[in-house]
């Protein structure tokens, strides 16, 4: 499956060189124009089964969407804007952060590339006094983020405060932009801690149990 990156230039090239080492991937420039209208608009794409759009003009996103091929949009524009993309074309996704990504969609592209990139996965080795031995992410941000930040765990011994620094380091290192309302780089924290910690419970129930007043309080 090859992939097509669009960008305009600010976000997604670090997206790029970490998704080109598991699916053949494109680098597509794409305009940023100022005040033009969607029919101004001529955008030629390489043929590619997979678009992921990190543009930041809603007009282009359309384009994009327009060539009727399946759509990940990096970059939101809100449900109004994504109930008008799927009256041009149904196979397009607008997931609150990248990371939230799950390979539970009715598009096969989509579905392939969710396996390996989205909802954080991991194998945490971890011991009853709650030190982690061992971490290795199963599935990750495409951005690199949960890679970054779970490889400063090991041999960490699990905390609240080691948590929410976890949190912060995914943060730090989340490319999530600020652009409307979906795309929230606390949000990818709080992702992250709760996946961990969901897979913790299942590896090591004691060393959970140290660290489920914490999550209850941040779920709430």
């Amino acid at each position: 499956m090859k992939i097509g990156i669009v960008s305009d230039g600010k976000f997604g090239d670090r997206a790029f060189e970490i998704i080109r080492e598991k699916f053949p991937t494109e680098w597509i420039t794409a305009p940023f124009p100022s005040g033009m209208m969607a029919d101004d608009i001529d955008l030629t794409l390489p043929e590619c089964d997979l678009y992921i759009s990190y543009v930041r003009y809603p007009d282009v996103a359309l384009a994009i969407i327009d060539k009727q091929k399946p759509v990940i949009l990096g970059v939101s524009f809100g449900v109004g804007f994504l109930r008008q993309a799927k009256e041009i074309n149904e196979n397009v996704v607008a997931p609150p952060t990248m990371c939230s990504l799950e390979d539970n969609t009715w598009v096969p592209e989509i579905n392939e590339f969710a396996k390996v990139f989205g909802r954080p996965g991991f194998d945490v080795k971890i011991q009853d006094n709650s030190t982690i031995n061992s971490i290795q992410v199963i599935r990750g941000s495409p951005c690199g983020s949960t890679v970054a930040a779970s490889a400063e765990l090991t041999g960490i011994r699990l905390s609240p405060e080691q948590l929410q620094h976890f949190g912060l380091r995914i943060c730090h290192f989340c490319r999530a932009p600020r652009l409307g309302r979906t795309c929230d780089k606390e949000a990818a924290g709080i992702l992250h801690i709760h996946e961990l910690v969901g897979t913790i419970n299942t590896t090591s129930p004691v060393a959970g149990a140290r660290v489920k007043s914490f999550i209850d309080t941040m779920e709430k």
